[in-house]
């Protein structure tokens, strides 16, 4: 049966349907709340009474049958009293879950150039299809902070970078994170401004609000948010999967960005492997990045 026809279905059965008197709609849209609630209690304690007795609960999986049809009977009447489509709320579901999960098991295959953001672009506009990138401790550089450089094709690009954290945090290895963003999720402003040099300045608006500075701002934020996030959770050592809410809120910040394309558990991979790197980094003092967009891999390999 298809879930619209059934959501129609249930309704003949409803006993508090909607009126348009509003003090006794709030009670029929809160009954089936309440119901969803009692049919998912029971089912608890259905599981209580099977983990208790074992076999001798013989009825559960019946029970557990019946509670799962009460659900959705309840289910569709909440998305009946809120005007609202089992079948969209279920093609919606599937979408947000593939978008955060990867299939199991199944292999990332390799990206094509047409599925990266400039492949329209000028060659010296798009960010370089593989790069290796060296971040070189320069100590104190006449300052308090532990500095570092970072050089690309054997020239220092961006700024000497220290930690601006009073305590030594390793911050200032934190272009990792946007060379992972770059490799990954072939995106990252920061990188194709700071780094690479390849704005898309041939492109007009594309360049203003791709590559422009507050998508710049937008990458940096992302990157302190998770950073200070990250410290209080072992730098994600041992991490495998995100807080969804993580996800969301730099889902949120990227809104207007073409890299609000890419899945999520896209930008989970970018996130975890940049700090992968960062830590092999960090441990050594520096070291040399080297990243495949094609591949989405970014690894750590010592100094020569």
């Amino acid at each position: 049966m298809e879930l619209s026809k059934y959501q129609r279905r249930a309704q003949g059965t409803d006993r508090l349907p909607l009126t348009g008197d509003d003090a006794r709609d709030r009670e029929a849209r809160l009954v089936p709340l309440l119901g969803l609630a009692g049919e998912v209690g029971t089912l608890l304690a259905g599981y209580k009474k099977f983990l208790r007795d074992g076999e001798a609960y013989e009825l559960f999986t019946d029970n557990v049958g019946e509670e799962v049809g009460d659900l959705l009977w309840y289910l569709a009447n909440v998305a009946e009293k809120w005007n609202l489509s089992l079948d969209q709320l279920a093609a919606a579901n599937l979408n947000k879950t593939t978008d955060r999960w990867p299939k199991p098991g199944a292999r990332v295959p390799r990206r094509k150039p047409a599925d990266l953001f400039d492949h329209e672009a000028d060659r010296a506009e798009r960010l370089p299809r593989t790069f290796t990138v060296d971040i070189i401790p320069v100590g104190r550089d006449r300052g308090p902070e532990e500095r570092i450089e970072v050089r690309y094709r054997g020239k220092a690009v961006g700024s000497r970078l220290g930690d601006n954290t009073y305590d030594a945090s390793g911050y200032r290895f934190h272009d990792i994170f946007h060379l992972a963003n770059a490799a990954i999720l072939g995106w990252s402003p920061v990188a194709r401004a700071q780094l690479f040099g390849c704005k898309r300045r041939e492109q007009g608006l594309v360049n203003e609000v791709e590559d422009g500075g507050r998508a710049i701002v937008i990458e940096e934020g992302i990157a302190a948010f998770l950073f200070e996030h990250a410290r209080h959770h072992r730098w994600f050592e041992d991490v495998t999967s995100l807080d969804y809410d993580i996800l969301k809120t730099i889902r949120v910040m990227t809104a207007g960005l073409e890299v609000r394309h890419r899945p999520l558990w896209e930008v989970e991979q970018a996130v975890l492997r940049g700090f992968g790197v960062w830590r092999q980094v960090r441990d050594a003092n520096g070291g040399r990045v080297i990243g495949d967009l094609y591949r989405r891999s970014i690894v750590f390999q010592p100094l020569p």
